[in-house]
């Protein structure tokens, strides 16, 4: 039909014009001038809008399918772009972008083949900064079936949704086919062992689980019942991180001068087994002898003694009794600090002023100083009564410091670093309130 109108429109033009008196016209129309089409096709996307992870989920699958018109042969090329608009700060571009987007691409029901995404700025594609594929081309066909599979990164669910233009053209540039295909790119929910978990001791000696959800607001999850028994401890940590995933370890200093490990099941439910009795090894003192004990962050303990001495417990064998090779000194002095706890690559401890100071795990490898100078973190910590490292509570896979104040409300603190080091930043979220019930927080 396409080429009949063609033909008329050429006669039409030829004779009219003698009618009138006038010359010949030898031009031919627009519509018959060579790569162009009277028609554009259309693209349609099969199964909705598509609902994208940015995350460790895995790839989805976008599919669409290209209608094109009558008479188009020859190669199609297809493009797709993502209209991104709300560029976040902390050096977002559209190059960053692509190169956190992992595809494979389908065209006319071929193979998948890897194919990549690609930004448009400091390059020769005119307009603004965009971030864009191109799929292999493909001979042209009355219909074309295509599938792009989305793999994002975990830092992307800013992108947010997006209706994003499809173009396909011909061999002369011309745009055959056009449409949008609907994308939803969300936040995925990091993996549970990529989530911290937060533990309680109420009044009544009862163990108390809160668990990450992964949300950038740091929320929990509500409280699960661990068990009961646990009065029988002056003081528990983290040995390593516990998780939601039903990892990590915790050492408990019993009342009575024992020292417990309490190994991580891996069941959230039920996450600590029974407790092992840990020795001092080497002719060591009591467990007694010592008033706060810390992760060192490598599965071993710091403890400091009634003197003010802190002391380095480096982990040794795995299991039984002698977990920790005999003791090395670390220095005096340590009676100044009313709350000490792991934390990043060291430790922070808060004195009696309030003051929380941090100290850097040193490079020198040597366990009697395991630490440089200490920096101070800032003051006003004296309103909590628990401070405790934790692995994290949102999203970015970063150290946490969890505080319960003494009104009973929870606070998070994310991590930051700066020219001293890597420490508790100054801006804190609520989590919670009502933690007045509890003894102890771990």
């Amino acid at each position: 039909m396409r080429t009949s109108l063609v033909l008329a429109t050429a006669l039409v033009v030829g004779i009219a014009p003698v009618a009138l008196g006038g010359a010949a016209a030898v031009a031919a129309p627009v519509s018959a001038q060579a790569g162009t089409t009277a028609e554009t096709g259309a693209v349609v996307q099969e199964g909705g809008r598509l609902t994208v992870p940015a995350g460790p989920e895995g790839p989805v699958t976008l599919r669409f399918k290209a209608t094109l018109p009558a008479g188009v042969t020859g190669p199609v090329e297809t493009r797709v772009t993502l209209p991104i608009t709300n560029w976040p700060a902390g050096g977002w571009t559209d190059h960053r972008t692509a190169e956190r987007i992992d595809s494979t691409c389908s065209v006319g029901g071929g193979a998948f083949e890897a194919c990549a995404w690609r930004g448009t700025s400091l390059t020769d594609d005119a307009g603004p900064s965009r971030v864009l594929i191109d799929l292999p081309a493909v001979e042209a066909s009355a219909t074309l079936d295509f599938a792009v599979t989305l793999d994002l990164s975990d830092d992307l669910g800013w992108i947010g949704s997006l209706d994003a233009p499809v173009e396909l053209k011909d061999a002369s540039g011309t745009v055959v086919a056009r449409g949008t295909v609907g994308l939803d790119v969300v936040e995925s929910v990091p993996a549970a062992d990529a989530r911290g978990a937060v533990h309680a001791r109420d009044k009544n000696g009862v163990l108390w689980r809160y668990e990450a959800t992964g949300k950038a607001d740091r929320s929990l999850t509500p409280r699960k019942r661990i068990g009961g028994g646990w009065n029988g401890y002056s003081e528990i940590v983290q040995l390593t991180p516990t998780t939601a995933a039903g990892t990590g370890d915790l050492i408990a200093l019993g009342t009575n001068g024992v020292l417990w490990l309490h190994e991580g099941t891996g069941d959230p439910a039920a996450p600590f087994a029974s407790g092992i009795r840990v020795e001092g090894g080497g002719g060591l003192p009591q467990w007694a002898d010592y008033t706060t004990i810390a992760s060192n962050g490598a599965g071993g303990l710091f403890a400091r003694d009634k003197a003010g001495v802190l002391w380095n417990f480096q982990r040794g064998g795995e299991g039984g009794v002698d977990i920790f090779e005999p003791r090395v000194r670390v220095g005096s002095g340590w009676n100044i600090y009313t709350e000490i706890t792991a934390f990043g690559d060291g430790l922070v401890a808060r004195d009696g002023a309030g003051t929380l100071w941090k100290y850097n795990a040193s490079s020198s490898g040597s366990p009697s100083a395991p630490f440089t100078a200490r920096w101070k973190v800032g003051g006003g910590w004296n309103v909590y009564n628990d401070i405790v490292g934790t692995k994290e509570l949102g999203r970015w896979s970063r150290t946490e410091l969890f505080a319960q104040a003494t009104d009973g409300t929870v606070w998070a603190y994310d991590s930051k670093t700066s020219a001293s080091g890597y420490a508790p930043g100054s801006a804190r979220t609520q989590l919670g309130w009502g933690w007045d019930i509890y003894t102890a927080v771990i």
